[in-house]
């Protein structure tokens, strides 16, 4: 974790809901609040912008503000939904990060295969 208690190996997912999460903020309130890099940032909000997800009024605020759109607002709750489901019925919170899920299944399915060929 760094500084902020954030995990350092956030999936892209993770990521773009933490982002629009905000609903509005600056370019530097995103960056801190979502404890990413300034090269890190710039490639978010390149994409979130071309989607869709996000607007940007750059007449607001010294460098723009950038708020959630209808279509962010989609995107958000269907993560949301997401996560709700992973939630298994203990409360427990899904993987903190779905590479390291998938990296697990990776590894399982090898180990697998190699007691099958040792067979």
């Amino acid at each position: 974790m760094n500084m902020n208690g954030r995990r350092s190996n956030r999936s892209n997912i993770e990521i773009i809901a933490d982002i629009l999460r905000l609903r509005e903020a600056s370019k530097t309130q995103i960056m801190y609040r979502v404890s990413m890099s300034y090269a890190q940032l710039q490639k978010y909000l390149e994409y979130l912008l071309g989607r869709g997800f996000l607007s940007w009024n750059p007449n607001e605020y010294r460098g723009g503000i950038y708020r959630i759109t209808h279509e962010g607002e989609l995107v958000l709750q269907s993560i949301e939904k997401i996560e709700e489901l992973l939630t298994d019925r203990n409360g427990s919170k899904p993987l903190e990060n779905m590479s390291q899920f998938l990296s697990i299944a990776k590894n399982n399915e090898k180990e697998s295969q190699r007691t099958r060929a040792a067979v």
